[in-house]
């Protein structure tokens, strides 16, 4: 394989070094190059301004689409970049990482009208890295309000509560389990998405407003309770994720070579050499999601010769977008449908091949007809969905495997709010939970509010 090491090419199993450190550099370089000041101004030009703005209805923070394509159109990026962070404070990241297509970009005019829609989330990163790049910060702290409220969860949900909150001049102690703040922008996003630590920047951007502090290594449940941070804060605000693995059924499942794929992605967003991190010569993805695809391509880019994803339905069921698949596609990786794994064989210890069944829909159900397919694989990674653990939800009301909220992200505690994926409505996407932390930080204040007066 062009780019293999020596001692790698020899190899089998799993291994590092599989690519040379510049092979791997230009692997997972940007996705999208960021446009430049030209090319930003002809892509705004081909908006057509649309009074009803099907984009803006489609993006689930309602960002003022047509206003900030505007503004860049007449070389105003910082008024866009102002436009964009009123709704989501976390617009840089998802701009980078929002399904675009399947949101505002699908319901573009010139994609209904010619196939070919105004490049939406590019435009928006033009705007916020200019803004980003400056420092240029548009939002100031209200006095104070004596009121403390506390935020789990250091992710896109928590993050855009805490800034919302801080605006109106509450203080807010944001709790996070893991050694650095971010989520699923620092641990669950695929590396070639965001490079160059931009989700640590975005959040040393946001924590510029003031009235927020993090403490890291506070996991609810271990270090922390519901109850606790109720006695200290005037209200709590959950944005915990979904940290609970689905278990693959499967005979063998836990044998060594078997790891979920959430794991590799975030090992692979923590690694300061890329080289360092190994990888299977044959892998095999178990899932039909985002995460499933993320764990292929970058299987793929680390030196993987034979990727495969395996989902258990056809491709109009996957959560994956089509451009998602599509580009899984031109990396070289190979999607099957229609089955569903049955047993991991192993060979002196380790996973080396998986017996999968092919499967149908039949009076309405899924199910399992019987013919096999083994996949040699010395590294399967399994993206099957991820659930709730319910004792962090510490007695509040669970609704479908989440935490049930009202339409204003109000659990069935009135001092506690949720959101993001462990909330009812929550969609794994880094957008929907930044509108559900800024809605909740709303509700939040107009309850504080009220209680002062």
């Amino acid at each position: 394989m062009e780019g293999t090491t020596g001692t790698a090419a020899l190899d089998d199993g799993i291994v590092a070094g599989r690519l040379h450190a510049e092979t791997l550099r230009t692997n997972f370089a940007d996705l999208h190059a960021p446009l430049s000041a030209h090319e930003a101004r002809i892509e705004a030009e081909r908006c057509y301004f649309c009074f009803d703005a099907p984009c803006m209805n489609a993006c689930p923070t309602q960002i003022d689409i047509p206003m900030f394509i505007r503004e860049i159109s007449t070389g105003n990026p910082l008024g866009a970049a102002k436009t964009i962070f009123e709704q989501n404070i976390l617009g840089g990241m998802c701009a980078r990482v929002c399904p675009t297509e399947t949101l505002c970009e699908e319901v573009c005019v010139r994609e209904e009208a010619e196939g070919k829609p105004v490049k939406i989330g590019r435009l928006q990163r033009y705007a916020t890295d200019i803004a980003m790049d400056e420092d240029a910060r548009f939002f100031s702290r209200e006095a104070s309000t004596g009121k403390k409220v506390a935020v789990v969860g250091a992710g896109p949900a928590g993050l855009s509560c805490a800034h919302r909150l801080a605006m109106h001049g509450h203080d807010v102690v944001i709790f996070d389990a893991r050694p650095k703040a971010g989520g699923l922008n620092e641990y669950g996003i695929a590396t070639y998405k965001t490079v160059d630590g931009f989700a640590q920047q975005e959040v040393e951007y946001l924590l510029s407003i003031g009235g927020i502090s993090i403490e890291l290594g506070q996991r609810l449940g271990e270090q922390l309770s519901l109850d606790g941070l109720l006695g200290e804060f005037d209200a709590v605000f959950l944005g915990i994720g979904i940290g609970g693995v689905n278990a693959m059924l499967a005979d063998g499942s836990e044998t060594e070579g078997v790891d979920n794929a959430i794991d590799f992605i975030a090992e692979l967003r923590q690694a300061t050499d890329l080289s360092s991190v190994p990888i299977g010569r044959n892998v095999v993805v178990i899932g039909g999601g985002m995460t499933a695809i993320d764990a292929a391509i970058q299987a793929k880019l680390l030196g993987a010769e034979n990727v495969t994803i395996c989902y258990r339905r056809g491709k109009d069921h996957m959560n994956a977008s089509d451009f998602e698949q599509e580009l899984a596609a031109s990396k070289g990786v190979t999607i099957r449908h229609w089955l569903q794994p049955k047993r991991v064989i192993s060979s002196d210890g380790t996973v080396s091949a998986i017996e999968l069944e092919y499967t149908a829909i039949r009076d309405g159900k899924l199910t399992g007809i019987g013919h096999t397919a083994t996949l040699p694989a010395d590294q399967v990674f399994k993206a099957i969905g991820q659930t709730l653990i319910e004792e962090t939800a510490d007695g509040l009301r669970i609704e479908g495997g989440r935490i049930a909220v009202d339409k204003e992200m109000r659990t069935s505690h009135d001092k506690v709010w949720a959101g993001g994926d462990c909330a009812s409505g929550g969609d794994d996407l880094t957008v929907t939970a930044v509108a559900h932390g800024r809605d909740a930080a709303e509700s939040i204040h107009k309850a504080l509010s009220g209680a002062a007066r």
